[in-house]
Protein backbone atom coordinates (compact mmCIF):
# COMPACT_ATOMS: atom_id res chain seq x y z
CA UNK A 1 0.00 0.00 0.00
CA UNK A 2 1.59 3.59 -0.86
CA UNK A 3 1.49 6.00 1.81
CA UNK A 4 -1.77 8.31 2.74
CA UNK A 5 -0.51 11.44 0.77
CA UNK A 6 -0.48 9.18 -2.54
CA UNK A 7 -3.38 7.76 -1.94
CA UNK A 8 -5.55 10.56 -1.24
CA UNK A 9 -4.70 12.41 -3.76
CA UNK A 10 -5.43 9.10 -6.26
CA UNK A 11 -8.87 9.08 -4.00
CA UNK A 12 -9.79 12.61 -4.73
CA UNK A 13 -8.72 12.48 -8.86
CA UNK A 14 -10.66 9.67 -9.16
CA UNK A 15 -13.54 11.16 -8.03
CA UNK A 16 -13.25 14.54 -9.12
CA UNK A 17 -13.14 12.70 -12.66
CA UNK A 18 -16.37 10.58 -11.75
CA UNK A 19 -17.85 14.15 -10.98
CA UNK A 20 -18.31 13.21 -7.27
CA UNK A 21 -18.45 15.34 -4.09
CA UNK A 22 -16.90 14.51 -1.18
CA UNK A 23 -20.39 13.65 0.40
CA UNK A 24 -21.66 11.39 -2.31
CA UNK A 25 -18.42 9.26 -2.10
CA UNK A 26 -18.09 8.93 1.72
CA UNK A 27 -22.15 8.02 2.07
CA UNK A 28 -23.60 6.10 3.33
CA UNK A 29 -20.60 3.88 5.49
CA UNK A 30 -18.18 7.07 5.96
CA UNK A 31 -18.41 11.16 6.70
CA UNK A 32 -17.49 13.77 4.12
CA UNK A 33 -15.38 15.25 6.68
CA UNK A 34 -13.54 11.62 6.62
CA UNK A 35 -13.34 11.76 2.75
CA UNK A 36 -11.61 14.94 3.15
CA UNK A 37 -9.09 14.29 5.92
CA UNK A 38 -8.28 10.84 3.76
CA UNK A 39 -7.97 13.21 0.55
CA UNK A 40 -5.29 15.51 2.10
CA UNK A 41 -3.13 12.40 3.37
CA UNK A 42 -3.81 12.77 7.14
CA UNK A 43 -5.02 9.01 7.81
CA UNK A 44 -4.28 6.37 6.37
CA UNK A 45 -7.44 4.64 5.53
CA UNK A 46 -8.13 0.75 6.34
CA UNK A 47 -8.49 -2.08 4.24
CA UNK A 48 -12.24 -1.44 4.44
CA UNK A 49 -12.50 1.54 3.85
CA UNK A 50 -10.29 1.70 0.66
CA UNK A 51 -12.48 -1.72 -0.40
CA UNK A 52 -15.02 0.49 0.00
CA UNK A 53 -13.87 3.73 -1.68
CA UNK A 54 -12.75 1.79 -4.92
CA UNK A 55 -16.26 0.19 -5.03
CA UNK A 56 -18.06 3.61 -5.63
CA UNK A 57 -14.75 4.61 -7.54
CA UNK A 58 -15.86 1.98 -10.28
CA UNK A 59 -12.05 0.57 -9.88
CA UNK A 60 -10.02 -2.16 -7.89
CA UNK A 61 -8.79 -2.00 -4.26
CA UNK A 62 -5.36 -3.02 -5.37
CA UNK A 63 -5.06 0.02 -8.06
CA UNK A 64 -6.43 2.58 -5.66
CA UNK A 65 -4.45 0.86 -2.81
CA UNK A 66 -0.95 0.80 -5.36
CA UNK A 67 -1.92 2.84 -8.49
CA UNK A 68 -1.11 -0.74 -10.25
CA UNK A 69 -4.17 -1.98 -12.46
CA UNK A 70 -5.07 -5.17 -10.94
CA UNK A 71 -4.99 -7.51 -14.02
CA UNK A 72 -0.90 -7.08 -13.38
CA UNK A 73 -1.43 -8.73 -10.64
CA UNK A 74 -3.79 -11.70 -11.76
CA UNK A 75 -1.45 -12.50 -14.49
CA UNK A 76 1.72 -12.73 -12.45
CA UNK A 77 -0.18 -14.99 -10.53
CA UNK A 78 -0.88 -16.79 -13.20
CA UNK A 79 2.44 -17.18 -14.48
CA UNK A 80 3.26 -18.29 -11.29
CA UNK A 81 1.22 -21.07 -11.37
CA UNK A 82 2.31 -22.22 -14.98
CA UNK A 83 5.89 -21.74 -13.12
CA UNK A 84 4.92 -23.97 -10.91
CA UNK A 85 3.49 -26.71 -13.15
CA UNK A 86 6.41 -26.72 -15.07
CA UNK A 87 8.31 -27.55 -11.95
CA UNK A 88 6.21 -30.39 -11.42
CA UNK A 89 6.11 -31.73 -15.11
CA UNK A 90 9.67 -30.58 -16.88
CA UNK A 91 13.16 -29.59 -15.21
CA UNK A 92 14.12 -27.61 -12.42
CA UNK A 93 16.33 -25.46 -14.41
CA UNK A 94 13.60 -24.44 -16.74
CA UNK A 95 11.55 -23.98 -14.11
CA UNK A 96 14.07 -21.53 -12.23
CA UNK A 97 14.27 -19.20 -15.22
CA UNK A 98 10.82 -18.65 -15.47
CA UNK A 99 10.92 -17.96 -11.60
CA UNK A 100 13.83 -15.57 -11.82
CA UNK A 101 11.73 -13.94 -14.37
CA UNK A 102 8.99 -13.62 -12.23
CA UNK A 103 10.56 -12.50 -9.21
CA UNK A 104 11.84 -9.59 -11.30
CA UNK A 105 8.48 -8.54 -12.62
CA UNK A 106 6.88 -8.70 -8.76
CA UNK A 107 10.00 -6.72 -7.44
CA UNK A 108 9.21 -4.06 -10.10
CA UNK A 109 5.60 -3.75 -9.37
CA UNK A 110 5.94 -4.07 -6.01
CA UNK A 111 4.07 -7.13 -5.28
CA UNK A 112 5.13 -8.92 -2.51
CA UNK A 113 3.25 -11.83 -1.85
CA UNK A 114 3.94 -12.66 -5.93
CA UNK A 115 7.90 -11.77 -5.32
CA UNK A 116 7.82 -14.63 -1.97
CA UNK A 117 5.79 -17.30 -3.87
CA UNK A 118 8.40 -17.08 -7.02
CA UNK A 119 11.23 -17.20 -4.04
CA UNK A 120 9.35 -20.28 -2.43
CA UNK A 121 9.85 -21.83 -6.63
CA UNK A 122 13.21 -21.06 -6.53
CA UNK A 123 14.06 -22.73 -3.61
CA UNK A 124 12.35 -26.05 -4.67
CA UNK A 125 14.15 -25.46 -7.89
CA UNK A 126 17.53 -25.29 -6.40
CA UNK A 127 16.50 -28.25 -3.98
CA UNK A 128 16.29 -30.71 -7.04
CA UNK A 129 19.17 -29.53 -8.41
CA UNK A 130 20.98 -30.09 -4.99
CA UNK A 131 22.02 -26.29 -4.63
CA UNK A 132 21.77 -26.17 -0.64
CA UNK A 133 23.14 -23.30 0.34
CA UNK A 134 21.13 -21.42 -2.99
CA UNK A 135 17.64 -22.86 -1.16
CA UNK A 136 18.26 -21.94 1.72
CA UNK A 137 18.87 -18.32 0.99
CA UNK A 138 15.98 -18.42 -1.63
CA UNK A 139 13.64 -19.71 1.31
CA UNK A 140 14.74 -17.36 3.72
CA UNK A 141 14.00 -14.35 1.84
CA UNK A 142 10.89 -15.64 1.39
CA UNK A 143 10.45 -15.71 4.84
CA UNK A 144 12.15 -12.47 5.01
CA UNK A 145 9.01 -10.79 3.00
CA UNK A 146 6.73 -12.47 4.76
CA UNK A 147 7.87 -11.33 8.49
CA UNK A 148 4.67 -9.56 8.89
CA UNK A 149 2.45 -11.72 7.78
CA UNK A 150 0.72 -14.88 10.37
CA UNK A 151 2.76 -17.55 11.04
CA UNK A 152 1.23 -20.38 9.00
CA UNK A 153 1.87 -17.89 5.75
CA UNK A 154 5.26 -18.65 6.54
CA UNK A 155 5.34 -22.28 7.24
CA UNK A 156 6.39 -23.51 3.78
CA UNK A 157 9.33 -20.89 3.71
CA UNK A 158 10.58 -22.55 6.83
CA UNK A 159 9.80 -26.46 6.16
CA UNK A 160 12.10 -25.47 2.74
CA UNK A 161 14.55 -24.00 5.18
CA UNK A 162 14.42 -27.02 7.63
CA UNK A 163 14.35 -29.62 4.27
CA UNK A 164 17.73 -27.51 3.04
CA UNK A 165 19.59 -28.22 6.13
CA UNK A 166 18.11 -32.18 6.64
CA UNK A 167 19.69 -32.49 2.82
CA UNK A 168 22.93 -31.20 3.96
CA UNK A 169 23.19 -33.48 7.33
CA UNK A 170 22.30 -31.00 9.85
CA UNK A 171 19.49 -32.88 11.20
CA UNK A 172 19.13 -30.90 14.54
CA UNK A 173 19.07 -27.48 13.16
CA UNK A 174 16.13 -29.07 10.94
CA UNK A 175 14.58 -30.17 13.88
CA UNK A 176 15.01 -26.99 15.89
CA UNK A 177 13.00 -25.00 13.21
CA UNK A 178 10.13 -27.36 12.30
CA UNK A 179 9.66 -27.95 16.27
CA UNK A 180 9.60 -24.36 17.25
CA UNK A 181 8.00 -23.20 14.23
CA UNK A 182 5.05 -25.95 15.66
CA UNK A 183 5.78 -24.62 19.23
CA UNK A 184 5.07 -21.04 18.01
CA UNK A 185 2.03 -21.91 16.11
CA UNK A 186 1.06 -23.18 19.29
CA UNK A 187 1.23 -20.20 21.89
CA UNK A 188 -0.31 -18.17 18.82
CA UNK A 189 -3.28 -20.10 18.57
CA UNK A 190 -2.40 -20.11 14.89
CA UNK A 191 -3.10 -23.83 15.01
CA UNK A 192 -3.60 -23.95 10.78
CA UNK A 193 -4.60 -26.93 9.82
CA UNK A 194 -1.94 -27.01 6.63
CA UNK A 195 0.92 -24.94 8.29
CA UNK A 196 0.75 -27.99 11.04
CA UNK A 197 0.48 -30.99 8.11
CA UNK A 198 3.75 -29.17 5.98
CA UNK A 199 5.75 -29.01 9.48
CA UNK A 200 4.85 -32.61 10.79
CA UNK A 201 5.19 -34.27 8.03
CA UNK A 202 8.48 -32.52 7.01
CA UNK A 203 9.66 -33.75 10.89
CA UNK A 204 9.11 -37.32 10.52
CA UNK A 205 12.02 -37.67 7.97
CA UNK A 206 15.19 -36.07 10.62
CA UNK A 207 13.63 -37.86 13.82
CA UNK A 208 13.92 -41.13 11.99
CA UNK A 209 17.28 -40.36 11.13
CA UNK A 210 18.20 -39.51 14.36
CA UNK A 211 16.51 -42.41 16.33
CA UNK A 212 13.60 -40.65 17.57
CA UNK A 213 11.05 -43.07 16.20
CA UNK A 214 8.39 -42.15 19.17
CA UNK A 215 8.17 -38.59 18.15
CA UNK A 216 8.27 -39.91 14.76
CA UNK A 217 5.13 -42.00 15.17
CA UNK A 218 3.23 -39.07 17.28
CA UNK A 219 4.33 -36.66 14.39
CA UNK A 220 2.71 -38.99 11.59
CA UNK A 221 -0.38 -39.39 13.76
CA UNK A 222 -1.06 -35.61 14.63
CA UNK A 223 -0.59 -35.28 10.00
CA UNK A 224 -3.31 -37.70 10.03
CA UNK A 225 -5.60 -36.48 11.98
CA UNK A 226 -5.33 -33.31 10.64
CA UNK A 227 -5.51 -34.59 6.84
CA UNK A 228 -9.17 -34.43 6.13
CA UNK A 229 -9.03 -30.64 7.58
CA UNK A 230 -6.70 -30.10 4.36
CA UNK A 231 -8.30 -29.04 1.16
CA UNK A 232 -4.57 -29.60 -1.13
CA UNK A 233 -4.48 -33.11 -2.41
CA UNK A 234 -0.53 -32.57 -2.81
CA UNK A 235 0.22 -31.72 0.68
CA UNK A 236 -1.90 -34.73 2.09
CA UNK A 237 -0.04 -37.06 -0.56
CA UNK A 238 2.75 -35.61 0.58
CA UNK A 239 1.57 -36.48 4.30
CA UNK A 240 0.98 -39.83 3.25
CA UNK A 241 4.74 -40.53 1.89
CA UNK A 242 6.58 -39.27 4.97
CA UNK A 243 4.17 -41.25 7.18
CA UNK A 244 4.81 -44.11 5.87
CA UNK A 245 8.32 -43.52 6.80
CA UNK A 246 7.11 -44.63 10.73
CA UNK A 247 5.36 -47.24 9.66
CA UNK A 248 8.51 -48.66 8.31
CA UNK A 249 10.16 -47.63 11.68
CA UNK A 250 7.80 -49.85 13.23
CA UNK A 251 7.79 -52.64 11.30
CA UNK A 252 4.34 -52.22 9.73
CA UNK A 253 5.44 -52.56 6.43
CA UNK A 254 1.91 -53.14 4.91
CA UNK A 255 1.06 -50.05 6.18
CA UNK A 256 3.62 -48.22 5.12
CA UNK A 257 2.97 -49.63 1.33
CA UNK A 258 -0.48 -48.56 1.26
CA UNK A 259 0.30 -44.68 2.60
CA UNK A 260 2.28 -45.20 -0.25
CA UNK A 261 0.18 -45.95 -2.76
CA UNK A 262 -2.27 -43.14 -1.64
CA UNK A 263 0.47 -40.97 -2.62
CA UNK A 264 1.59 -42.39 -5.61
CA UNK A 265 -2.51 -42.57 -6.44
CA UNK A 266 -2.61 -38.38 -6.03
CA UNK A 267 1.20 -37.78 -7.42
CA UNK A 268 -0.15 -39.70 -10.97
CA UNK A 269 -3.38 -37.82 -10.87
CA UNK A 270 -1.89 -34.15 -10.25
CA UNK A 271 1.34 -35.11 -12.67
CA UNK A 272 3.83 -34.27 -10.14
CA UNK A 273 7.23 -35.73 -11.39
CA UNK A 274 9.46 -35.54 -8.57
CA UNK A 275 6.76 -36.69 -5.67
CA UNK A 276 5.72 -39.49 -8.05
CA UNK A 277 9.63 -40.39 -8.56
CA UNK A 278 9.93 -40.32 -4.77
CA UNK A 279 6.63 -42.64 -3.81
CA UNK A 280 8.84 -45.16 -6.66
CA UNK A 281 11.94 -44.79 -4.32
CA UNK A 282 9.88 -45.34 -0.68
CA UNK A 283 7.95 -47.90 -2.26
CA UNK A 284 11.24 -49.93 -3.81
CA UNK A 285 12.89 -49.17 -0.15
CA UNK A 286 9.97 -51.33 1.62
CA UNK A 287 10.10 -53.72 -0.49
CA UNK A 288 14.17 -54.42 -0.16
CA UNK A 289 13.59 -54.71 3.67
CA UNK A 290 10.52 -57.23 3.04
CA UNK A 291 13.57 -59.06 0.90
CA UNK A 292 11.63 -58.49 -2.25
CA UNK A 293 14.57 -57.49 -4.17
CA UNK A 294 13.99 -57.81 -7.50
CA UNK A 295 10.78 -56.04 -7.25
CA UNK A 296 12.91 -53.15 -4.83
CA UNK A 297 15.08 -52.96 -7.95
CA UNK A 298 12.70 -52.34 -10.65
CA UNK A 299 11.33 -49.70 -8.13
CA UNK A 300 14.78 -48.19 -7.47
CA UNK A 301 15.51 -48.11 -10.96
CA UNK A 302 12.16 -46.36 -12.06
CA UNK A 303 13.07 -43.45 -9.34
CA UNK A 304 16.21 -43.33 -10.67
CA UNK A 305 14.89 -42.42 -14.29
CA UNK A 306 12.33 -40.19 -13.50
CA UNK A 307 14.93 -37.97 -11.41
CA UNK A 308 17.44 -38.42 -13.88
CA UNK A 309 14.79 -37.25 -16.42
CA UNK A 310 14.26 -34.04 -14.29
CA UNK A 311 18.04 -33.15 -13.58
CA UNK A 312 17.50 -33.68 -9.97
CA UNK A 313 20.76 -34.68 -9.41
CA UNK A 314 20.77 -34.63 -5.42
CA UNK A 315 17.59 -36.62 -5.86
CA UNK A 316 19.16 -39.08 -8.04
CA UNK A 317 22.57 -39.90 -6.68
CA UNK A 318 20.67 -40.48 -3.40
CA UNK A 319 18.31 -43.18 -4.97
CA UNK A 320 21.22 -45.08 -6.87
CA UNK A 321 22.53 -45.23 -2.65
CA UNK A 322 19.28 -47.09 -2.05
CA UNK A 323 19.64 -49.04 -4.96
CA UNK A 324 23.51 -50.17 -4.77
CA UNK A 325 22.33 -51.68 -1.41
CA UNK A 326 19.48 -53.50 -3.38
CA UNK A 327 22.41 -54.43 -5.51
CA UNK A 328 24.65 -55.46 -3.33
CA UNK A 329 21.79 -58.21 -1.26
CA UNK A 330 21.95 -59.49 -5.54
CA UNK A 331 25.48 -60.02 -5.26
CA UNK A 332 26.01 -57.92 -7.94
CA UNK A 333 28.84 -55.82 -6.40
CA UNK A 334 30.67 -54.35 -8.91
CA UNK A 335 27.72 -52.54 -10.45
CA UNK A 336 27.04 -51.29 -6.70
CA UNK A 337 30.28 -50.10 -6.09
CA UNK A 338 30.57 -48.17 -9.51
CA UNK A 339 27.41 -46.50 -8.26
CA UNK A 340 28.35 -45.90 -4.83
CA UNK A 341 31.82 -44.37 -6.10
CA UNK A 342 30.07 -42.03 -8.21
CA UNK A 343 27.74 -40.07 -6.02
CA UNK A 344 30.89 -39.61 -3.19
CA UNK A 345 32.32 -37.82 -6.47
CA UNK A 346 29.81 -35.37 -6.11
CA UNK A 347 31.34 -34.38 -2.86
CA UNK A 348 29.75 -32.49 -0.56
CA UNK A 349 26.70 -32.02 -1.80
CA UNK A 350 24.58 -35.00 -0.93
CA UNK A 351 24.42 -34.42 2.89
CA UNK A 352 26.18 -36.18 5.23
CA UNK A 353 24.21 -38.97 6.15
CA UNK A 354 23.66 -40.06 2.46
CA UNK A 355 27.14 -39.93 2.52
CA UNK A 356 27.54 -41.81 5.26
CA UNK A 357 25.09 -44.63 3.88
CA UNK A 358 27.31 -44.83 1.02
CA UNK A 359 30.90 -45.41 2.68
CA UNK A 360 28.79 -48.40 4.83
CA UNK A 361 27.63 -50.26 1.49
CA UNK A 362 31.54 -49.75 0.40
CA UNK A 363 32.52 -51.09 3.48
CA UNK A 364 30.62 -54.21 3.91
CA UNK A 365 31.43 -54.74 0.02
CA UNK A 366 35.33 -54.96 0.78
CA UNK A 367 34.39 -57.08 3.51
CA UNK A 368 32.50 -59.31 1.59
CA UNK A 369 35.63 -59.18 -1.02
CA UNK A 370 37.93 -60.28 1.94
CA UNK A 371 38.97 -56.39 2.11
CA UNK A 372 39.30 -56.02 5.97
CA UNK A 373 41.68 -53.11 5.43
CA UNK A 374 39.31 -51.30 2.90
CA UNK A 375 36.24 -51.98 5.11
CA UNK A 376 37.69 -50.67 8.28
CA UNK A 377 38.50 -47.45 6.04
CA UNK A 378 34.75 -46.85 4.92
CA UNK A 379 33.40 -47.76 8.08
CA UNK A 380 36.07 -44.99 9.65
CA UNK A 381 34.52 -42.41 7.66
CA UNK A 382 30.28 -43.32 7.41
CA UNK A 383 31.29 -43.46 11.35
CA UNK A 384 32.46 -39.78 11.48
CA UNK A 385 29.75 -38.48 8.72
CA UNK A 386 27.15 -39.79 10.74
CA UNK A 387 28.42 -38.61 14.43
CA UNK A 388 28.49 -35.31 12.75
CA UNK A 389 24.99 -35.28 11.52
CA UNK A 390 23.70 -36.37 14.33
CA UNK A 391 22.04 -39.77 12.60
CA UNK A 392 21.88 -41.76 15.60
CA UNK A 393 19.43 -44.33 13.77
CA UNK A 394 22.27 -45.43 11.71
CA UNK A 395 25.12 -45.22 14.29
CA UNK A 396 24.62 -48.03 16.73
CA UNK A 397 24.09 -50.58 13.40
CA UNK A 398 27.52 -48.93 11.95
CA UNK A 399 29.52 -49.17 15.20
CA UNK A 400 28.04 -53.25 15.74
CA UNK A 401 30.06 -53.58 11.84
CA UNK A 402 33.09 -51.79 12.76
CA UNK A 403 33.04 -53.62 16.27
CA UNK A 404 32.28 -57.25 15.03
CA UNK A 405 35.25 -56.47 12.05
CA UNK A 406 37.75 -55.54 14.30
CA UNK A 407 37.09 -58.45 17.14
CA UNK A 408 37.66 -61.12 14.14
CA UNK A 409 41.04 -59.24 13.17
CA UNK A 410 42.01 -60.09 16.91
CA UNK A 411 41.63 -56.29 17.76
CA UNK A 412 39.79 -56.37 20.85
CA UNK A 413 40.09 -53.45 22.52
CA UNK A 414 39.26 -51.28 19.25
CA UNK A 415 36.42 -53.30 18.86
CA UNK A 416 35.01 -52.91 22.53
CA UNK A 417 35.86 -49.28 21.82
CA UNK A 418 33.33 -49.44 18.55
CA UNK A 419 30.85 -50.98 20.66
CA UNK A 420 30.67 -48.91 23.95
CA UNK A 421 30.51 -46.04 20.81
CA UNK A 422 27.32 -47.48 19.36
CA UNK A 423 25.68 -48.38 22.92
CA UNK A 424 25.94 -44.52 23.60
CA UNK A 425 24.17 -44.07 20.60
CA UNK A 426 21.61 -46.42 21.32
CA UNK A 427 19.10 -44.07 23.57
CA UNK A 428 15.72 -45.28 24.75
CA UNK A 429 13.41 -45.39 21.74
CA UNK A 430 11.78 -41.87 21.04
CA UNK A 431 14.51 -39.59 22.81
CA UNK A 432 17.08 -37.43 21.21
CA UNK A 433 19.09 -34.87 22.49
CA UNK A 434 16.64 -31.68 21.20
CA UNK A 435 14.74 -31.37 24.57
CA UNK A 436 10.94 -31.38 24.88
CA UNK A 437 8.98 -32.37 22.53
CA UNK A 438 6.65 -29.66 20.70
CA UNK A 439 3.55 -29.22 22.58
CA UNK A 440 1.03 -31.22 21.13
CA UNK A 441 -1.65 -28.91 19.58
CA UNK A 442 -5.53 -28.65 20.02
CA UNK A 443 -7.30 -27.96 16.80
CA UNK A 444 -10.88 -27.46 15.70
CA UNK A 445 -12.58 -30.37 13.77
CA UNK A 446 -14.82 -28.94 10.33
Amino acid sequence: MDDPATIGHRVQRLRTQRGLTQRQLAEPSYTPAYVSTLESGKVRPSETALRFLAERLGTSYEELATGRPAHLATELRLALSDAHQQLATGTADEAAVRYRRLLADAEHLGLVPEQAEALLGLGDCALETGELVDAGRHFQAAERLLAEEPLPRRARAIRGRAVAHLLAGELRYACYLLESTIDELGASGLADPEALVILYAAVIGPYIDMGAHARAAHAAELALALAPQVDDPALVAGMHRQVARTFLAEGRTADADASLAKAQAIYQQLSLCTDLAHCHWMRGYVQAQKGELASAEKELRAARDMLNAKRAALFTAQVEVELADVLRRLGRHDEASDLLSAFLELGDRHGAVHAGGAHRLLGLIAEERGDSETAEEHYVMALGLLERSGASGDLADLCRLLGDLLRRGGRTEAALDAYRTGLGHRSPPGTTTLGPAPTALAFPRR
